[in-house]
Formats: C-alpha cells, sequence, structure tokens
C-alpha cells in the first residue's frame, strides 16, 4: 500500500512536470463563434448568447447525419514531399530536432514521404486547414497477397506534431494493415501561420471548437471514401486524446469503420477542458466570465460521445479501450465512464490499463505497453 501510494505521487508529479513545460499556451477570450457554424443553421446565434448556443447543440443532436454529412471530395491526389515536424512547442530538444531534419532534408539526406491531399468539405477562413493532409503508410504487397485490403486512419493527439504516431503507422505495415496519419484540423501542415499550436482545435471559442470536431470526423469519412477508391474492403481507426474523440464520432457516424482503437476517452468534450491539465488556460478563460463545469458540458453536447452512444453501438466492432490509471489530463474517472456504458449496452470491447499519466503515456516504457495493446489489437481485429 505504501509503495503504491509512493509510485502515485512520483506519477504525479512527473505528469505535472510535462504538462507544464510548455510555455506557449495562451488564454484567448470567449467566444460563441456562431459564425463557424452558419452553413448548418444560417440564424444560429442572431440573439447571441448562452441560451442559443444550447438552443444550437440541441438542434445539432437532432439532425446529427445531416450535421455530419458531406460530398466526396473529387481532387484526392498523393504528393510527394520530404517529411517536417511542425513542432508545437519551443523546447529546446524540440527545436533542435526539427533543425536537425530540416537539414537532412537540405542535404538530400532524407527520404521523401506520400501525402494524400484533398480539399476537405468544411471549409474555414484559413486554405492552409482546408487542404487536408494525411501521411500514406501502404503495406507491402507481399503482407496482403490472399486477404481482404485492410487499412486503419490514425488520429494523433492534440498538439501532435508531425511525426507522432508514425512507428505505429509502420507497425501496422508488418501486419499487413495500411495506414493513413491524418493531420487534424489546425495540426501541423494545416496549421495558420498565426498559431504556434494547434490553438484553433480546442479554445475558448466554442463554435469554432465544434466547427473543427466537425471537420476531423468528415475528413476521417473523406479518408475511407479514398481507401475504397483504392480497393480497401476493410476500415479501422485508432485515436489518441482528442483524438479519440474525432475517431469515436466518425465511427459512430460511418458503419464502414468496424476495427476502433481509442487512446484516452471521456464521454464528455466539457469535462476533459474543464479538469484536465493542459486546458487550464481554457478553463480560465471560461471561468472568467462565470461559466460553470456543467454549462461547459452542455454548450459541447453536440460534440461529446455520451450523444453517439447509440449510433456507435448498433453496429458490431471490434474495440480497444486504453486509458491511463494517473491520468491528469482524461481523468480516470472519464474512461471508466466510456467502459460501464459499453458494459451497459452489451459492446464487446477490450480494455486495456496503462500504470501512468495522459502525456507519460508517450515515455519508456511506457509507449512500448501502449504500442504493445494497440499493435497486438489491430493484428487480432483485422486477422478476424
Amino acid at each position: 500500500m505504501i509503495g503504491s501510494k509512493l509510485y502515485a505521487r512520483w506519477m504525479y508529479r512527473w505528469e505535472t512536470a510535462l504538462t507544464t513545460m510548455d510555455s506557449n499556451r495562451i488564454i484567448r477570450p470567449v467566444e460563441w463563434g456562431f459564425d463557424w457554424l452558419r452553413d448548418f443553421a444560417p440564424s444560429a446565434g442572431l440573439a447571441g448568447g448562452e441560451a442559443e448556443m444550447l438552443d444550437l447543440n440541441d438542434f445539432i443532436l437532432r439532425h446529427r447525419t445531416e450535421f455530419f454529412a458531406y460530398q466526396t471530395p473529387r481532387d484526392f491526389e498523393l504528393e510527394e514531399r520530404h517529411p517536417q515536424l511542425f513542432p508545437t512547442n519551443v523546447r529546446p530538444k524540440t527545436l533542435q530536432q526539427d533543425a536537425r531534419l530540416r537539414k537532412q532534408a537540405a542535404e538530400g539526406r532524407m527520404s521523401k514521404a506520400q501525402f494524400l491531399r484533398f480539399t476537405s468539405p468544411v471549409s474555414t477562413p484559413y486554405p492552409e486547414n482546408d487542404r487536408v493532409n494525411a501521411r500514406w503508410f501502404p503495406a507491402p504487397a507481399g503482407r496482403k497477397r490472399g486477404k481482404s485490403k485492410q487499412a486503419i486512419i490514425v488520429m494523433p493527439q492534440w498538439n501532435a506534431d508531425a511525426f507522432s504516431h508514425n512507428a505505429l503507422c509502420s507497425l501496422f505495415n508488418r501486419f499487413g494493415v495500411s495506414a493513413l496519419r491524418l493531420s487534424k484540423p489546425y495540426h501541423d501542415i494545416r496549421r495558420p501561420a498565426e498559431l504556434a499550436r494547434a490553438d484553433y482545435a480546442v479554445s475558448a471559442n466554442i463554435g469554432r471548437t465544434i466547427a473543427s470536431c466537425r471537420q476531423a470526423v468528415i475528413d476521417i469519412r473523406c479518408c475511407v471514401d479514398w481507401l475504397q477508391q483504392q480497393g480497401y474492403e476493410q476500415f479501422g481507426v485508432l485515436g489518441t486524446s482528442l483524438g479519440s474523440c474525432y475517431a469515436f464520432l466518425a465511427a459512430a457516424m460511418d458503419s464502414r469503420i468496424r476495427v476502433t482503437a481509442f487512446n484516452h476517452a471521456s464521454m464528455s468534450f466539457g469535462d476533459v477542458v474543464w479538469t484536465g491539465q493542459s486546458t487550464r488556460h481554457i478553463r480560465a478563460a471560461f471561468e472568467a466570465i462565470g461559466m460553470t463545469h456543467q454549462r461547459l458540458r452542455d454548450v459541447w453536447a453536440a460534440i461529446s460521445p455520451s450523444h453517439y452512444m447509440d449510433l456507435f453501438a448498433r453496429d458490431p466492432r471490434k474495440i480497444l479501450m486504453i486509458h491511463a490509471k494517473y491520468d491528469l489530463t482524461f481523468l480516470e474517472e472519464y474512461s471508466l465512464q466510456v467502459i460501464e456504458n459499453f458494459r451497459r449496452r452489451g459492446v464487446d470491447f477490450v480494455s486495456r490499463v496503462l500504470p501512468c499519466g495522459h502525456y507519460t503515456t508517450g515515455e519508456t516504457p511506457y509507449k512500448f505497453m501502449g504500442g504493445w495493446y494497440i499493435g497486438s489489437f489491430v493484428y487480432s481485429a483485422f486477422k478476424q
């Protein structure tokens, strides 16, 4: 018992040190952001205010299918270029890595990679954000011989750099599964020049955050469309942290996605923003105007998995749920709520627990444990 308490205190200290390391988080003013959703609800927010935003969330949830509807892009293309890091922090180690990669590319010591590019069906004021980017990791032809063509779409965490989760994609290739590592809205090459971080994906602008989630979900579905055009027949999605929310909603809205892996999850978008260490600056903005935890849950109901659980549970799937015992960003209680909802609905799933926190999931040895859980699950799920 004493040992477990000491371990917990050590882990919480380590986790806190990692979440407070970045100095470029900005407290932005609260905005309702109705203008970001006018294409779906033209009259939204004409009066402006919290009551109107609550009504808009109710409207979106009553029309979920229409909200996430789209036309398949006609400009899919594979682009070859040198990979870039697109760092989101100013730590010396990260900046050195970025400089080293740029030098390797300039000197011709780095191989080019393939990226799927297309225009997102959801448009924003930022052309760079609307040009979707997904690094393509096709499985070697020999490993796909004699079986259905299988592919998984990978959605890394919030503020991930462009190299995050690439190792997992290479691992999937070893199993004969191709992978598309999708850049989320406002991330890496899609990030507007005015930003140092992917702040517009999650921020105190309520409508823009909803619109970003909508764009991410539709972009995932567009990637499935492209994969189908390439002859793929079985599809999966892996989401980590914010990516898990996007992945869950995409699977709920698209019955083609039958293999799902969620690395940190929650039933409510607002819960994570209000209680998470890495979103303290966003909570501070809401507290300044008197927003409460419950009201934040309500104004982001339209992008909370709890309101899509019925759609997600309607189709048989292979499901992996990973959560961290000492998570200070996605509190363990929120992941347990997802697990309880799966059980109550009779959803078949696999649950794995990491003895670490949210950020420490990416540290040794926990990243290898998580990689093993994800890799073995994806291999088994597609094999079945």
